[in-house]
């Protein structure tokens, strides 16, 4: 069991968000902390691979690529 000093309004978040998590307060400090200082650093600096990774979780959801054109000529107003 994990006994920290903790500020009551951040214990109650936090036994808000383990319970909208279906987590005991251990098991979503836990979360956090993996969540934080383990995966944050396994994500790429890429946008679009952490946007696929983030909904890669809802099922029939998929994320097509966005076809893009050439740039265009800037004008000049000289």
């Amino acid at each position: 069991m994990i006994n920290l000093n903790l500020e009551e309004n951040l214990k109650i978040k936090l036994q808000q968000q383990a319970k909208n998590n279906g987590h005991s307060l251990e098991e979503e400090i836990i979360a956090i902390l993996q969540h934080h200082l383990i995966e944050e650093k396994e994500l790429s600096l890429n946008l679009a691979e952490r946007i696929k990774q983030r909904f890669s979780s809802l099922e029939n959801v998929e994320i097509t690529e966005i076809p893009r054109n050439k740039m265009r000529i800037p004008p000049d107003f000289d």
